[in-house]
């Protein structure tokens, strides 16, 4: 079996109370989340101006991510889908408010709450997989990032670690952020290794200025990438940093007409959504004589 977790149960049967416990007690998995919750905060890049902020902690477990961001002298409040992870937290005391909630439906937050920021620690790549026949990847990717756009203050950033499964995955993540507004991209450390490599998307609500442009990711020696060190070549894992606007929509293209290609095109894509579609002949797209 898979050793990834999102790929053998959905999250809240995964982490049950046996796994919710395990996965708190072990001292491995609480030093791994507070080193990549202390980079996830440093990302947020928040003011040091020793005012406490406001941050949302997407698929907060067990409230170890949530130590990190108290440490830091921040109010949080923690959002996940597991109710044995979320009684693990109650049981530790924690200082966050937690809420029981699928973030592939939506945060379930008032619009214009104004949080000053969000940090979510190996979660993100769970609304990739079709848990259940109701769920649509990309639905369940566009409900999560627009209900956080707009529950976000204007220049905020949200920063997700995540493990993409492949390329086809980060890329549909990152997407689906670009559409509901934000800018940002891929920060990458330790690129050239694969036991260090973490991958980070830094998201900020809204157009960037320069004080929030995407920061460096770090090399191999600690120190920081910059933007000419860094590449391109993902087979040879080189990538570090990737920095992009929200696209601009494409022009809508008028079809002049409906060759034998764009109508198999049409059928297979038909297919694909589960519709009745009729097989393909030699008549396919064949033209008609008109009738007088």
């Amino acid at each position: 079996m898979s050793s990834r977790p999102e790929l053998q149960a959905p999250p809240e049967i995964f982490y049950d109370e046996v796994e919710a416990r395990k996965y708190t007690s072990s001292s491995r998995i609480v030093a791994i989340q507070a080193e990549l919750s202390e980079r996830a905060i440093e990302l947020l890049a928040l003011p040091d101006d020793g005012v406490p902020r406001l941050l949302l902690d997407i698929g907060c477990g067990s409230g170890l991510s949530g130590e990190t961001i108290s440490e830091h002298g921040h109010h949080w409040i923690g959002l996940d889908i597991s109710p044995s992870m979320l009684d693990v937290a109650l049981e530790r005391e924690t200082d966050g408010d937690l809420i029981l909630a699928d973030m592939g439906q939506g945060l379930g937050l008032r619009p214009g709450a104004m949080m000053d920021g969000a940090i979510s620690i190996s979660a993100v790549q769970w609304l990739c997989n079709a848990d259940k026949s109701c769920h649509q990847p990309h639905l369940r990717l566009k409900a999560f990032f627009d209900s956080l756009y707009r529950c976000l203050g204007r220049g905020a950033r949200a920063v997700f670690q995540l493990y993409p499964e492949n390329i086809a995955q980060r890329e549909l993540i990152y997407r689906f952020a670009m559409r509901a507004g934000f800018a940002g991209g891929m920060v990458i450390d330790y690129p050239h290794s694969s036991k260090k490599r973490k991958e980070y998307l830094v998201l900020t609500c809204g157009k960037p200025s320069e004080s929030t442009a995407t920061p460096s990711a770090k090399g191999e020696d600690g120190n920081s990438i910059s933007d000419d060190d860094s590449s391109g070549d993902e087979e040879n894992q080189t990538v570090s940093i990737s920095d992009k606007n929200r696209p601009r929509k494409k022009q809508k293209i008028t079809k002049k007409g409906k060759t034998r290609s764009w109508v198999l095109q049409k059928k297979e894509k038909m297919r694909s959504k589960g519709n009745v579609v009729p097989p393909d002949t030699k008549y396919t797209a064949r033209k008609r004589k008109a009738r007088f």
